[in-house]
């Protein structure tokens, strides 16, 4: 197949290039820069439709991702991006098998959260612009026929968010988590780069693109967070302390501006169990395959 891979210079998009390339499919890459591999095609999520003539399916990577300060400014640049910008996608995608990357930050946070399903509400209790836009986003996406995946928390081999956001708050020893330990799905971006090609029939699964709705994507198991916190810091060769702060004096912190880079939603996203339902994924023939201990043993080697 020639898939076409937005965000392919990012995180997520340049996974799924190579994934893509390994599998032995022609590969274009659309965004500013180009991708690790195949041909490039310069395109802003601002500015104008993607030519997407020649590929016979697209994997949508391209997002504005931050949790940034509230504010108009913030939230009309990530607007931009992951709604108009998925607009413009969703027209010129016509009738292709089309794979959305959305996220578990959709869902809103004030319900229950184990074994969350994807009929979980996504439509209110968004912590920040980003969860808010991406919910636009992929509601446009559903309704115009592409399978939406929701990952939580993405780790891996050039991962510019979460491993270096952790160790950047250990401080003289100590790293001060909100609320006590609690379980939480992780998802390697090896397991989503896969589930990306097998949503759009390019992958192990099979050539049948997977039935147009949202599905969670995750390890196979959830992980206690201290556990991983320790096993992150040791494979870094970081030496520190972890320290319980009560969740609520961690949510007052957080909006008050107290302990700067604690915002409300890293506090949720930390004190809160969140474990992803699976089931809806393996009914297509996908199974995770990568987990954090593959990892942790590469980065420490």
């Amino acid at each position: 197949m020639r898939i076409a891979v937005t965000g392919a210079s990012g995180f997520c998009g340049s996974h799924v290039v190579r994934a893509a390339v390994a599998a032995g499919h022609d590969v274009l890459c659309y965004g500013r820069r180009p991708g690790p591999a195949g041909r490039h095609i310069r395109w802003d999520a601002t500015a104008g439709d993607p030519d997407f003539t020649g590929a016979d399916a697209v994997v949508h990577c391209a997002a504005a991702v931050a949790d940034l300060p509230p504010g108009a400014g913030t939230e009309a640049a990530q607007h931009a991006v992951n709604v108009t910008g998925t607009e413009r996608l969703l027209r010129a995608a016509g009738d292709r098998p089309l794979a959305w990357v959305s996220s578990a930050s959709v869902y809103d946070p004030r319900a229950g959260r184990e074994s969350v399903q994807e009929h979980h509400p996504t439509e209110t209790g968004h912590l920040n612009a980003y969860g808010r836009t991406k919910a636009a986003g992929e509601r446009l996406a559903l309704a115009a026929g592409a399978v939406v995946l929701r990952p939580r928390a993405v780790y891996g081999p050039g991962d510019p968010h979460l491993v270096p956001r952790l160790l950047e708050r250990v401080r003289s020893g100590r790293l001060l988590l909100p609320g006590g330990d609690v379980r939480l799905s992780l998802t390697a971006v090896q397991n989503l780069a896969d589930a990306c090609l097998c949503a759009v029939g390019a992958g192990r699964t099979g050539a049948r693109p997977w039935t147009p709705v949202a599905y969670n994507i995750a390890d196979a198991r959830p992980y206690r967070r201290d556990e991983v916190v320790r096993a992150v810091l040791a494979a870094h060769g970081v030496s520190a302390r972890i320290h319980h702060v009560p969740a609520p004096l961690a949510r007052l912190a957080a909006r008050t501006g107290r302990l700067p880079g604690l915002t409300p939603y890293a506090v949720d996203q930390l004190s809160r169990s969140v474990v992803l339902d699976l089931a809806r994924a393996r009914t297509q023939g996908w199974r995770p395959h990568r987990d954090l201990d593959a990892f942790l043993r590469e980065t420490a080697g």
